[in-house]
């Protein structure tokens, strides 16, 4: 009685609830590819309006959400699946879709981006050149660096008399860092204590020599020992402050010459991406457009500070070029790395500070022979 009674509605309820209820949305991309879509767009915190105003207008975006967006960018197959599609797609699909029907919308995407990074790229690069250039007037400019090279070139040229070795009037900054491999009789000292305790003792009679050294030994005994202890300790303090002196060459021993070459490169790049998108790909529909016009007010801002990054670049590398020559000899174009220099003097200063600690602890240390 009660199916067939009520049998016929409950049928109709449960056909007419599933005619109401909406279709589910389709998809054209590939689940991953989806999964990852959706939750860059959840982190992307902006609507499709917001985004779409923003691609037009040329501002409104901050640069996570640019670099957000620029994940975004579909592939070719990906772009045609979705802008061919007529029905219903989700919800990340569909925010892609929207932004795709805005001419040259990731290019434009790019352009934005390059311009919110362009200050900050510009300005790591200047305080890179201006180390690199500090660094190379450091070592052409310390008395000290070039005594020790000098205390270097004297011992080696005692230590080969009568060879072809002897008498040589320069040497590869390489050499330097062999000198901790050549030990004496001890088996303990090496040709590195040997020069430094030379190169402390010449300097720590020159500094006692001058007002401020014999202001500092007034009230010290000046027999022969307390002499040559006085020197000793004045020339290693200034020996020890080599590495300080040269500050700079050991920042510079860190950089990566690629990475400062293609940064350069990638600003140069990017800028041409930029004129084409304006000064072809959207010349002719959005002439005079706001994002056109932003972005022309941003080309002549940017093209004169690239100008001034790639002539000191090339300024800075004809130093470097310059003090490698001075101290190392002609620059091969095949070595791999031009800031080479720096890193065997970051090396040589690390091997010098630890002699030095060393020489410290002892009072004496065995002559080399």
């Amino acid at each position: 009685m009660i199916e067939s009674l009520f049998g016929y509605n409950l049928h109709n309820s449960n056909e007419e609830s599933k005619s109401k209820s909406p279709s589910p949305s389709k998809h054209v991309l590939e689940p991953k590819r989806l999964q990852n879509l959706t939750i860059l767009l959840k982190a992307l915190n902006a609507t499709t309006e917001q985004v779409c105003r923003a691609l037009v207008q040329g501002n409104g975006l901050n640069l996570q959400q640019l670099e957000v967006l620029i994940k975004m960018e579909p592939t070719k197959e990906e772009e045609a699946k979705l802008t061919g599609f007529k029905g219903d797609l989700g919800s990340a699909e569909t925010f892609v879709a929207s932004i795709l029907t805005i001419p040259y919308a990731f290019p434009r995407i790019e352009a934005l981006l390059y311009r919110e990074t362009f200050e900050d790229e510009v300005t790591h690069l200047r305080k890179t050149f201006l180390m690199l250039e500090e660094a190379c007037k450091e070592l052409r400019s310390s008395r000290l660096f070039l005594k020790l090279l000098e205390a270097v070139l004297k011992t080696g040229n005692r230590m080969n008399v009568g060879t072809i070795r002897g008498g040589a009037k320069a040497f590869k900054l390489d050499a330097l860092l062999k000198l901790a491999d050549v030990k004496g009789t001890d088996g303990k000292t090496t040709l590195l204590h040997f020069v430094v305790q030379e190169i402390i003792r010449s300097e720590g009679i020159r500094v006692s020599e001058s007002i401020i050294g014999k202001i500092n030994q007034k009230s010290k005994r000046r027999n022969p020992e307390d002499r040559e202890e006085d020197y000793r300790n004045m020339g290693l303090e200034l020996v020890s402050g080599l590495g300080t002196e040269l500050c700079n060459v050991k920042k510079t021993a860190t950089i990566d010459f690629e990475v400062i070459a293609s940064s350069v490169s990638n600003i140069s790049q990017g800028m041409g991406r930029l004129r084409r998108l304006v000064n072809e790909d959207l010349l002719i529909k959005e002439k005079g457009s706001s994002f056109v016009e932003s972005m022309k007010t941003f080309l002549n801002y940017a093209e004169k500070h690239l100008k001034e990054l790639e002539e000191d670049e090339y300024k800075v590398l004809e130093l470097v070029k310059e003090i490698t020559e001075y101290f190392h000899g002609n620059m091969s174009k095949d070595d791999a790395n031009p800031l080479r220099i720096f890193v065997i003097v970051r090396d040589f200063l690390a091997m010098l500070d630890l002699v030095c600690r060393e020489l410290r602890r002892s009072k004496v240390l065995a002559p080399f022979r």
